[in-house]
């Protein structure tokens, strides 16, 4: 378990939507062991898809490069010590408007 500040690098998600998303990094860290970065992934996409809809992408360690496309809102880089965490939705589906596939905060 890691205890650290979530530090953001790079994001284009409401604010609200950030700290959803570090909480879920920081139970991930919990429920895992912190070299566990495959579990750690699976949890928060599993948790973002079950909360928001399919296509979340979730990659944790401590040394990746990416190349992605995202659905505008949903991206967010940040690090809790030493893990680095890339959370996003698959830009993709553009048969929907950006609210339907980030998920509507206010039912939340």
């Amino acid at each position: 378990m890691l205890e650290g500040k979530g530090v953001v690098r790079e994001t284009d998600m409401s604010e609200m939507m950030q700290k959803q998303v570090m909480e879920l990094a920081h139970q991930a860290l919990d429920a895992h062991e912190v070299f566990d970065s495959q579990s750690i992934a699976h949890y928060i996409k599993k948790k973002l898809d079950e909360a928001y809809g399919p296509a979340w992408n979730s990659v944790v360690g401590k040394d990746f490069g990416s190349c992605i496309t995202h659905l505008c809102g949903s991206f967010i880089f940040f690090r809790v010590e030493m893990m680095e965490f890339l959370i996003f939705k698959d830009g993709k589906d553009f048969s929907i408007t950006k609210d339907e596939a980030i998920g509507v905060f206010q039912n939340a």
